[in-house]
């Protein structure tokens, strides 16, 4: 779940927009550069606790990542397009 106490999120903001400002550096998103990132954060977390538990947890992690990116952003805009294109059938 992302949706973290605004107090507990200070102290990755920064971060974040570091890592946000090199990734949109030429005003486009590189999708290999996205999945390096990502890859360094997981596969690091999973080294520094190495165990079926954590690589399972982080896995989790990344499947709801993906579910949210869906539910909260893909799925209105695929809507929209529906809208604007008809539907398939």
């Amino acid at each position: 779940m992302p949706y973290i106490k605004q107090e507990d999120r200070e102290k990755f903001d920064e971060g974040i927009a570091d890592i946000l400002g090199a990734l949109q550096a030429n005003d486009q998103v590189k999708v290999g550069e996205v999945n390096y990132v990502l890859s360094s954060i997981i596969w690091s977390l999973f080294k520094n606790n190495e165990s079926y538990t954590n690589g399972n947890n982080l896995v989790g992690v990344l499947e709801c990542v993906k579910q949210e990116f869906y539910r909260r952003q893909l799925s209105g805009y695929e809507d929209d397009k529906m809208e604007e294109n008809g539907d398939v059938i």
